[in-house]
């Protein structure tokens, strides 16, 4: 009996367990496929870090497009400043129009910025005590285009799309997703006229400032010609040239590399943020004395002025520094465009016709919105030294400095 029940439950388990291996491998098909729809949900939703669009790129492609000779208080530059206007009057912005002459006097060109007013902030002051005050954040381009002294037959396709339609698409990106958040910083962004007039309307807009006003700037982020070059680089003003002064008016540049590190860009969207690291023994600011040629570069734009008044420069530009010398370096190493000496800006080259096919459909809108997006993220920090107003009113406070005392060696007090 008993032999004959062994042979029953053993003939009982081969039949009812492939019924269970069946019945376990659906529930475990079921269970692999639910997790498969989770992940992809999931990972749906995963928003990846400067998803604005084609936005930017459009209004640089229009800039260069509708107004290619945009030089300079010429018609067209008139023409072009008035669509940047009328584009931040879409995004709902009054706009400020500052108007300057030209160098002879004859001609004029306009500025126009808007202003975002922030919340304010609470600095602590060397007491450690919190106290109200208001800083501001400077974000140019220049609208106009650096026009080769060329004749019309060799000017075919020449649109200035790096120089600056590219910076602009940047500058109004901002202007676009800076509406949504609300900063301890006053934000303005200015559309600079005269750039490729020793940089009239950065210079006109700076000197009309007051003492009060320059002293409120915190950082001055410039944009220009990020399509075209190698990489994408960010440089620190020439007043970090000075004794003392290297990490006080670079940490707004380190602050830019941050936000590239914390939020991955490379990985995600295959942008990265460089410095100029040549280390050429180079007197960059023009005062006779040697310096090192790095994080800072002797490229031109609108931050010259600000720079000037010791305000902490952020400057945006697509470049190649990665050379053993001041003489080779350019602004790309593609075959194609060596025209020049690779050197776009300024040049007949300077065409989206021409450089769409070297570059690839996507560089412009990433270029773009990359930029973009390490202002806002840059401007959002705040400052090291305050918190946001709410922030502060939410407890929030900022760590406790760390003083470093000398003190006398043990050695020292012994022999005394």
């Amino acid at each position: 009996m008993i032999h004959t029940s062994r042979i029953n439950e053993h003939n009982a388990r081969r039949l009812i367990s492939p019924r269970l291996r069946i019945i376990a491998t659906v529930m475990l098909l079921l269970f692999a496929f639910t997790l498969g729809a989770c992940g992809a949900d999931d990972e749906a939703k995963v928003v990846k870090p400067a998803q604005y669009g084609t936005y930017g790129e459009q209004i640089a492609l229009t800039l260069s497009s509708e107004y290619p000779y945009r030089k300079a208080f010429s018609e067209q530059e008139k023409q072009a400043g008035l669509y940047v206007k009328a584009e931040f009057e879409k995004l709902g912005y009054v706009v400020d129009e500052q108007v300057f002459l030209s160098a002879d006097g004859t001609r004029q060109s306009v500025n126009y910025s808007v202003s975002i007013p922030g919340e304010g902030l609470m600095w602590r002051d060397s007491e450690g005590e919190y106290v109200s005050t208001r800083k501001t954040v400077i974000v140019g381009a220049h609208y106009d285009s650096n026009v080769p002294a060329m004749e019309d037959t060799e000017m075919a396709g020449y649109d200035g799309i790096q120089d600056n339609a590219s910076g602009i698409g940047c500058l109004l990106t901002l202007a676009k997703e800076i509406k949504a958040q609300k900063f301890g910083y006053d934000v303005v962004i200015v559309a600079f006229g005269g750039g490729s007039a020793d940089f009239a309307g950065a210079r006109a807009y700076a000197a009309k400032m007051t003492t009060e006003e320059l002293a409120a700037v915190d950082v001055m982020y410039c944009i220009e010609s990020i399509y075209a070059g190698d990489k994408l680089y960010a440089s620190s003003g020439h007043n970090s040239l000075e004794a003392g002064k290297k990490y006080d008016k670079r940490r707004k540049l380190y602050e830019a590399y941050d936000v590239v590190y914390n939020s991955t860009l490379n990985s995600q969207n295959n942008v990265d943020l460089y410095y100029n690291m040549s280390g050429i023994d180079l007197d960059v600011n023009g005062d006779e004395i040697p310096d090192i040629y790095r994080e800072v570069t002797i490229e031109k734009s609108d931050y010259i002025p600000f720079d000037d008044a010791g305000i902490p420069i952020v400057f945006f530009e697509s470049f190649d520094y990665n050379f053993s010398s001041l003489e080779l370096m350019k602004e790309t190493k593609n075959l194609n465009l060596q025209e020049v000496g690779g050197r776009v800006r300024g040049t007949r080259l300077d065409s989206y016709q021409l450089l769409l096919p070297e570059l690839g459909e996507d560089r412009l809108m990433s270029r773009i919105n990359n930029t973009a997006f390490i202002i806002l993220e840059a401007i959002a920090k705040g400052s090291h030294d305050a918190v946001s107003l709410s922030d502060y009113n939410a407890g929030v406070r900022l760590d406790p400095e760390i003083i470093v005392e000398e003190t006398i060696p043990y050695n020292s007090k012994q022999s005394s």
